[in-house]
């Protein structure tokens, strides 16, 4: 049967949606584009914020008004939280944010059989799962950079974020497994892999002898030496002395440290439950730029958290001017019934969010702009991925996406000399291969 996946969201969710279509094609099913008619469309949703929630209601929508007669298929972490609204937009099939292999071989049962009356679902509950599922560790079809998921689950429950609820407790990948999962991923041909999980930094709390995040780390660097090794977010209080030195031995680490910020005020940042303060941000900061040189810090920030002052936001903008991130996603706080900050008094206009996150905005561009410029006459090993308008495109170490003119670049690590800046990009020189 012909199959069309959709994914919005995290790069967990991007990972679980290659490992189906790795085994959907291996049962002998043909991938074609989610745009395409298909006989069965899958929908891997999110549900982070509202906007993601109606996103992943409009994909099902969308799918079947494209093929009326087709098997629509919805899962993730939407229908996870939310089934009694995920019941109510015509998918016939439900999975939540757990067990693929049953979701798939569901999917299979019903296709081309009788039309049901209501949802077939097959939903559990997240808290009640103790062991992580592995999956084929892979790459979306037509990626050049793979992904490997190591840790699933979270029980931070910062008082703003769902996903606790829709992904459970904390299970991990034991480390030689994941070992020999990126042996195979090189076997194929990836020279890149990105380590991934729900919360990265609690890996291993759930396995004997609670191995921490850098033993993976150094597990799978030594694995596979020719390949480029990049991390997920981290949680700031991951980031120590030790933890630094011992990655900055790894020649094939790659220097782009994505550290999850939320609030650059010690007010809201104790309202969020978080676990850490702006001093111990700015910690990890240091110690990152001391061990590795001209490292890419990147952040999220939310805007309009229940309460947050034009005091506090300020303090917030100051603190992300000491930091100087390379590159920032900014988030409108958005109100997720079942969390605590939901029920919060102060809730913000949506207006006073949008104007917050517009001048956060500002000054995230402004950094980027900085932060690229400066490496214009630097010349820098790039790993083209694709051809797009002319050009090839492809990244850094520091992940800077990087274009040049170039033939069959294709999964090349190429010389690059940087040239000029653009928007939330550079452009540069490619040298050709040595022989």
């Amino acid at each position: 049967m012909r199959v069309a996946i959709h994914t919005l969201g995290c790069k967990v969710n991007q990972y679980e949606s290659q490992a189906m279509e790795e085994i959907l094609t291996a049962r002998g099913h043909t991938l074609v584009p989610f745009e395409d008619p298909a006989d069965v469309y899958i929908v891997n949703s999110c549900t982070v914020t509202a906007t993601s929630d109606k996103k992943s209601r409009q994909a099902v929508r969308q799918a079947r008004k494209r093929a009326p007669e087709a098997l629509v298929a919805l899962c993730g972490c939407y229908p996870q939280v939310s089934p009694e609204d995920a019941r109510k937009i015509d998918a016939d099939l439900i999975g939540g944010s757990g067990d693929r292999l049953g979701f798939l071989d569901l999917l299979e049962q019903m296709a081309g059989g009788k039309p049901q009356a209501e949802p077939v679902e097959n939903l559990d509950d997240p808290f009640r799962r103790r062991v992580f599922e592995a999956l084929p560790a892979g790459g979306l079809e037509g990626r050049t950079r793979a992904m490997l998921k190591v840790e699933d689950g979270c029980t931070n429950f910062c008082t703003y974020c769902i996903i606790p609820y829709a992904r459970g407790a904390v299970r991990s990948l034991p480390a030689d497994q994941a070992a020999e999962q990126a042996k195979d991923l090189a076997r194929q041909g990836y020279r890149e892999l990105v380590i991934t999980g729900i919360e990265l930094s609690t890996y291993g709390r759930d396995l004997p002898g609670r191995p921490d995040l850098a033993s993976l780390i150094e597990a799978v660097c030594h694995a596979v030496p020719e390949m480029r090794v990049r991390l997920g977010s981290l949680e700031p209080r991951t980031v120590t002395e030790d933890f630094c030195a011992r990655l900055a031995a790894l020649p094939n680490l790659c220097p782009h440290f994505h550290l999850s910020l939320q609030s650059g005020s010690d007010t809201v940042l104790a309202r969020m439950k978080r676990k850490y303060t702006t001093q111990r941000f700015l910690e990890s900061v240091r110690l990152l730029r001391t061990h590795f040189d001209r490292p890419a810090l990147t952040t999220d920030l939310i805007v309009g958290f229940p309460g947050e002052t034009e005091e506090e936001f300020q303090e917030t903008l100051a603190f992300l001017q000491r930091c100087a991130f390379a590159q920032m996603h900014i988030f409108p706080y958005s109100r997720r019934q079942g969390t605590p900050a939901a029920s919060m008094p102060g809730q913000l206009s949506n207006a006073e969010k949008a104007s917050r996150a517009h001048r956060g905005a500002e000054l995230a561009q402004a950094m980027e702009r900085s932060w690229l410029t400066g490496w214009i006459g630097q010349t820098v090993p790039v790993l083209f991925e694709e051809e797009k308008d002319g050009f090839w495109r492809g990244h850094t170490p520091q992940y800077i996406e990087v274009r040049g003119k170039g033939e069959h670049l294709h999964n090349q690590l190429r010389p690059v000399t940087i040239t000029a800046a653009g928007d939330s990009l550079a452009y540069g020189t490619v040298k050709e291969e040595q022989p």
